[in-house]
């Protein structure tokens, strides 16, 4: 088995730790470190992981003065609680930068917010097929289109 463990620079990890708890719905709690935290799901998977802004001398998260944060790079997830995530969106930002719509590529609901640090986060319903472990459809083509 193979994962990804996406990490994203930000200014403040236990405050993006927070945020992206309370977008998912998990009990809070603070982040193993300072300056890194894991947002897991509850089966322990790694959902994202949050990096403070030079910390360790990665070169690529030393400043987010080097570049806009969140250029290039979509947050996308997939959620089987639609309704109460958009809830939950709905409460930590003033506005969602795209409401919820079908995304006629992969025909699921799906909304967008930023977080703190201005990454572009969009959150997906699972069809039913994905919950009930029919597979996750052929993403390739719907990525293609949207680029």
């Amino acid at each position: 088995m193979k994962r990804t463990w996406t990490i994203i620079g930000v200014g403040d990890v236990p405050g993006s730790f927070k945020w992206y708890q309370a977008l998912f719905g998990q009990p809070a709690t603070l982040p193993a470190h300072d300056d890194f935290g894991q947002i897991l799901d509850s089966d322990g998977t790694v959902l994202l992981c949050l990096h403070e802004w030079g910390a360790h001398d990665h070169p690529s998260l030393m400043s987010p003065d080097h570049g806009t944060p969140g250029n290039g790079l979509l947050l996308f997830f997939r959620v089987d609680d639609f309704d109460l995530a958009l809830q939950r969106a709905r409460a930590l930002v003033t506005r969602l930068e795209e409401e919820p719509h079908v995304n006629p590529n992969t025909q699921t609901k799906e909304f967008s917010l930023r977080d703190p640090d201005g990454y572009y986060v969009t959150i997906s319903a699972l069809s039913a097929a994905d919950r009930h472990g029919a597979g996750p459809p052929d993403f390739g083509q719907a990525l293609y289109q949207l680029i």
